[in-house]
């Protein structure tokens, strides 16, 4: 027994969340999300605190913001006051320095970047199916079909938010064109290959010793952290990207290389932590892939392919890695679900 609805989006990421918003806001409500994960935010996931997915925006990300604000939710500065560190390579030594404070900061969202998730959802939470994987798309005769280990569910048409590598191992019916499916194979997956990793305390003591908790480096265990307190300043953490070169060690052993480099530079209160947590998204079997690509330039993304509807017109993709602008940030993710929605609306 197929299940009908006039729209299906596949995935409950931010992307997809932001097209069933801009739907339900023209009137219409005649949809389902089909989620393959246990809850929503694909690409977002947010723990004791800590993202450990997306987690940052900047001012001139107009539509997030807008959005934030529609749904009343609070941004804040990310916190760099303080000696903030620079480490060249294992041979100098390290190089300190302070951030202009009258500089532009890298915003966060109040509540975690999930706090937009579980607003966007709670609109239309009876719409989402989760659990669900999709298996195979058909579109012929104009009937589109999605069969999935939940069943078969049919619509007259479908928007595919996963990252379009992830959604060229759906098996299409008819078999998608040459040139979509060499772009899809050759997009990279925005986070695919990050190591996140959030360390709570009960106290910020970097700020007591005049660290703003911010540290970069290439040949260190963290590449990159940051000082990742919440909005009322009542849970304290750092939070950032572990060396990919860290990866093939068992997680006690990664660990220990970690807390060791910020007792080194920060103190030696970084033992003292009350939480340790990692997400390797390589891992993570809903974004990424087996053939797993490290890429430490900017990728590029919004290929012009994606622009159009495919499957006789019912399928159209969709998510941060085809927005034309920002992609592979939570603004290209917006961007894209309010893209598929008019072209939906437009092509009703």
């Amino acid at each position: 027994m197929k299940q009908h609805s006039k729209y299906c989006i596949i995935g409950a990421g931010l992307s997809g969340l932001t097209t069933a918003y801009k739907l339900l806001q023209n009137g219409e409500n005649d949809f389902i999300i089909l989620e393959a994960r246990d809850t929503v935010g694909g690409r977002i996931s947010t723990k004791n605190n800590i993202d450990l997915g997306a987690a940052w925006l900047q001012n001139y990300h107009s539509n997030l913001l807008d959005l934030i604000n529609e749904l009343e939710l609070k941004t804040y500065n990310q916190y760099t006051a303080g000696k903030s560190i620079l480490m060249y390579n294992t041979m100098a030594p390290a190089h300190y320095f302070e951030t202009d404070p009258n500089a532009p900061s890298a915003l966060r969202i109040a509540g975690g970047s999930l706090a937009l998730i579980e607003a966007l959802s709670k609109k239309f939470s009876d719409k989402i199916i989760l659990n669900t994987k999709v298996k195979g798309i058909s579109t012929v005769n104009q009937n589109a079909t999605i069969l999935s280990n939940n069943g078969i569910y049919s619509c007259e048409k479908i928007i595919i938010t996963l990252p379009p590598k992830l959604a060229s191992t759906i098996i299409y019916d008819p078999e998608l064109p040459e040139h979509l499916q060499r772009a899809m194979d050759n997009t990279h997956t925005w986070m695919s290959n990050a190591i996140k990793v959030g360390i709570n305390y009960k106290t910020p003591f970097w700020k007591a010793n005049g660290f703003s908790g911010t540290m970069v480096g290439q040949v260190v265990p963290v590449v990159e952290i940051y000082d990742h307190s919440n909005y009322n300043e009542s849970s304290f953490a750092l939070m950032g990207f572990v060396n990919e070169s860290l990866r093939a060690l068992k997680t006690n052993n990664r660990k220990e290389q970690i807390i060791a480099y910020l007792e080194k530079y920060l103190g030696p209160e970084a033992r003292n932590y009350s939480d340790y947590f990692e997400k390797d998204w390589s891992k993570d079997e809903f974004t990424s892939v087996k053939s797993l690509n490290s890429y430490y330039l900017t990728p590029k993304y919004g290929n012009s392919v994606f622009d159009t509807f495919y499957g006789s017109k019912s399928l159209l993709f969709s998510g941060t890695e085809t927005s034309p602008q920002h992609g592979g940030y939570m603004e290209g993710a917006v961007i894209s679900g309010f893209i598929a929605a008019e072209k939906i609306l437009q092509n009703a």
